[in-house]
């Protein structure tokens, strides 16, 4: 039986008249990445800062392998990794002593040298002063000190921010090396495309609904498919009419061109095809980002 590493139950939160998380329900497995995805202002943070006690919701059970975090918060904090996604670095220090500072105060650590390495992978000179650096270097330390324990769960608030593109790939991987050796990875993001190479599962959150929880793969496949097909001879309309997931959008004067959207599974209409000479085909499979997009299509631009 997997284990449960995080469990919300009917959480509310308010902000005075905000009504920041609408009875959230969560449930995270032990040892996966799962993708937390919403615009800002969805309840992102809101959520992670409540699982952490550094905020306290109204109402509604959180649990953290177990423990409620209002109880016993330290108990919570000594098993997480976090990076905030509002990380303030600021003072006349180094990020050298930044991360020694960090590993004394908690204590158990990974070794000196696997952060040397880590420093090194993510080009980051541990030898400046910290109010010196860029916004994205300042991430980079941002993401070391969650790595400085070795814990069972890593709770990473936007971890890529303001990181270039390589840079942003070396994160996902350590992300996946993490995952690799049984840690557990609560990844909340609104860049789409890097949650769809990593999280094994994905939520939604949607002005603090969570609208949808699925496997990253099954959440795509059952969006919709766009395919266009160019027949060598005439295709009758009615070949297409009794596959209830196929709409046809458009065919051209002459029935050999069709643009048709499949929701769902492509088997019913690939065997329809094997009936007729196909000459091309172009099929363009949704990414998260459409899914998540059709989530918010009716918000009056939010998304």
């Amino acid at each position: 039986m997997t284990e449960t590493a995080i469990k919300l139950e009917s959480v509310h939160k308010y902000y005075g008249n905000v009504h920041a998380l609408r009875g959230l329900d969560l449930e995270v497995n032990s040892g996966e990445v799962f993708g937390f995805l919403g615009p800002n202002g969805a309840g992102k943070t809101t959520t992670i800062r409540c699982m952490l006690d550094l905020i306290r919701p109204n109402s509604g059970s959180i649990k953290v392998y177990g423990v409620d975090p209002q109880h016993d918060p330290q108990a919570v904090k000594a098993k997480v990794g976090y990076l905030p996604g509002e990380l303030k670095l600021e003072g006349d220090f180094t990020p050298r002593d930044f991360l020694k500072y960090i590993r004394r105060l908690r204590g158990v650590t990974r070794p000196w040298e696997d952060l040397l390495r880590l420093a090194k992978r993510l080009d980051l000179d541990l030898d400046k002063n910290i109010r010196t650096l860029s916004q994205g270097n300042k991430q980079k330390v941002g993401l070391l000190q969650s790595l400085v324990s070795k814990v069972p769960l890593l709770m990473l608030d936007e971890p890529t921010l303001g990181l270039d593109p390589l840079m942003q790939q070396e994160v996902l991987n350590i992300v996946r090396e993490e995952k690799a050796q049984g840690t557990t990875v609560f990844f909340s993001s609104h860049i789409l495309s890097e949650v769809q190479k990593i999280a094994d599962r994905v939520g939604i959150i949607r002005k603090g609904v969570l609208v949808e929880i699925a496997q990253t793969e099954e959440m795509i496949s059952r969006s919709l498919t766009r395919a266009i097909i160019q027949f060598s001879d005439r295709v009758p309309e009615s070949s297409f009419s009794s596959l209830c997931n196929v709409e046809i959008l458009r065919v051209n004067d002459d029935h050999h061109v069709y643009t048709l959207e499949i929701q769902g599974e492509l088997d019913g209409f690939i065997k329809v095809l094997a009936d007729y000479p196909v000459r091309d085909i172009e099929i363009n499979r949704p990414t998260l980002e459409e899914v998540f997009l059709d989530y918010y299509k009716d918000t009056g631009g939010e998304a």
